[in-house]
């Protein structure tokens, strides 16, 4: 193929430079690589095999990367979502208690529905009903979840008769390792090294073993790295189809989807000075969404590492595209993946949670019907250990402030139905 048809292809400008895109894809690779291993860990609490999680979650980031190389034609990497894969594992089958199976499902109709917002115009209409507040609560709220999952992973923080939580011993070999790789990571990420999580995670694994806290898997699987995968792919349970929990999943994970990716494409667009390509962006994103459900991941997101390779010079499709082959040689590596331990892994939850807590800065805190709302949905996402329950706090309260005030009109129709599907659920709950 000639060079016309490759700039073509991959959305290259006669400005972009090749080895500055090259360079650009491998800086993101290195800032999002260490994905595999905690969406992977995350996946594996819902019950799936780790090394079938770690399959899952890297030929997802290919397709997204693909998808995101040919049909955005930016240099927006795709991973399984930080916040979203925890809502999958411990919302969607922990608390509403679908079976793994059954959120893969869950995970394939939002994918479908996400194309159809994004390739009509209801993107602009979901958009413009939630306010921009309570956008930005919801994802404080999930990095606080995340942080809280984090620093229990970590032993840093404990279970308690009394007080419900407490500080962990710090005389464990396995709080100590944590406690030193979230210190690592933090000052790796305050100096800007790049691939910094994913060096302190390494650290934290060798020093793990050196302590004597490393953990060799209960069962060493024989055979290639697929070997087991098969009962992940395309495995969706479509038991609960017909049941209204799994339409309240839907429903909730869409909102989360949607709202996520909308804000992150439309910065990470304007940062490459491509603001055109929001568009095929999202609905390239949209069809990544469907196939990690097929492949058996939680839903993906436009990565915020993306941010890494737009700022080393990434400008079209050729940056997304080198990452996505870089994620294909990562096949290679997942036996030794699967001896990264929590103790390595946990800390860089803590550092994804403190870092999705600076989107507070985005919200208005003059006006109070605003901010109590939006103070609700950040605390009982964590508090409740659920981020649908968290998020019900905070929708139903929205309207209820306004119209105190008189100024029920603020809200948008749409509004006013999505707290009303909340209040239902708490009701139905309660008689159930």
């Amino acid at each position: 193929m000639n060079t016309s048809f490759w700039r073509n292809s991959l959305g290259l400008e006669p400005e972009d430079d090749w080895r500055r895109e090259w360079a650009a894809g491998i800086l993101s690779y290195f800032a999002s690589v260490y994905i595999v291993m905690v969406n992977a860990a995350i996946l594996h609490d819902a019950g799936m095999p780790l090394r079938a999680g770690m399959v899952a979650t890297l030929l997802t980031a290919i397709t997204g990367c693909l998808l995101m190389a040919f049909g955005g034609k930016t240099p927006i990497i795709v991973v399984p979502g930080m916040g979203i894969n925890a809502f999958f594992s411990y919302t969607l089958v922990h608390s509403m208690k679908l079976d793994w199976r059954e959120a893969l499902a869950v995970v394939v109709v939002t994918g479908v529905l996400f194309a159809i917002v994004a390739f009509t115009s209801l993107y602009r209409i979901l958009s413009d009903a939630i306010p921009h507040n309570l956008q930005h609560a919801i994802t404080v709220g999930i990095g606080l979840f995340l942080t809280f999952i984090g620093l229990q992973k970590s032993g840093i923080v404990i279970a308690h008769r009394t007080t419900f939580v407490a500080i962990g011993h710090f005389s464990d070999p396995a709080v100590i390792t944590s406690c030193v790789t979230l210190l690592l990571a933090l000052v790796l990420f305050v100096r800007g090294t790049r691939g910094g999580l994913l060096i302190s995670m390494a650290v934290g694994t060798g020093l793990a073993y050196l302590l004597g806290v490393g953990h060799v898997p209960e069962k060493l699987e024989s055979g290639n790295v697929f070997t087991g995968y098969g009962d992940v792919f395309v495995g969706m349970g479509w038991s609960s189809v017909l049941s209204l929990v799994f339409w309240i999943a839907v429903f909730l994970l869409l909102l989360i989807v949607v709202f996520e990716n909308i804000g992150l494409i439309a910065s990470q667009t304007l940062l490459a000075n491509r603001p055109e390509r929001f568009k095929s962006s999202l609905r390239a994103l949209s069809l990544a969404n469907i196939a990690a459900g097929l492949f058996g991941s939680s839903p993906v997101v436009a990565a915020a590492e993306s941010n890494a390779g737009i700022a080393a010079g990434g400008r079209s499709g050729l940056t997304s595209l080198v990452t996505g082959l870089l994620f294909a040689a990562t096949f290679l590596f997942i036996p030794l993946l699967t001896y990264v331990p929590d103790s390595a892994i946990a800390p860089i939850l803590i550092v994804i949670g403190g870092l999705m807590v600076q989107s507070v800065r985005e919200m208005d805190f003059n006006d109070m019907t605003e901010v109590f709302p939006s103070f609700l949905v950040m605390v009982m996402i964590p508090f409740t250990y659920s981020i649908v329950d968290g998020m019900a706090f905070g929708f139903i309260t929205y309207p209820v402030m306004k119209l105190a005030m008189n100024r029920g009109k603020e809200v948008p129709t749409a509004l006013y139905v999505i707290a009303g599907l909340f209040l239902a659920n708490f009701v139905l709950h309660a008689l159930l």
